[in-house]
C-alpha cells in the first residue's frame, strides 16, 4: 500500500476542465497528476489534480491566469 502524503487536490466540474489542467501543467512543468477524486471530496467529473503541497507557486492565481476552472481545492492526506 502506498504511504499517504499531504497533497493539494483540485477537483473539476467536467472532464474537459481536468484534461485542460493536465495539459497546462505538463506544458509549464507544474508537478502533479490526475487522480480519481478522493472520497473526502465530491466532484462533478470524478477526476482531480493532485500536487505536492510544497510547490512554491500560488496554484489558484496560476489557474486564473491560465483561465482554468475548478470546482474546489484544498489540502488532503491521500
Amino acid at each position: 500500500m502506498r504511504k499517504k502524503e499531504w497533497k493539494v487536490v483540485i477537483s473539476f466540474h467536467t472532464t474537459a476542465e481536468a484534461i485542460a489542467m493536465e495539459a497546462a501543467c505538463r506544458e509549464e512543468e507544474v508537478p502533479g497528476r490526475l487522480i480519481p477524486v478522493p472520497r473526502q471530496i465530491s466532484s462533478g467529473c470524478g477526476l482531480a489534480w493532485a500536487m505536492p503541497v510544497e510547490w512554491e507557486g500560488d496554484i489558484g492565481q496560476w489557474m486564473r491566469e491560465k483561465e482554468l476552472h475548478w470546482d474546489s481545492f484544498g489540502e488532503y492526506l491521500i
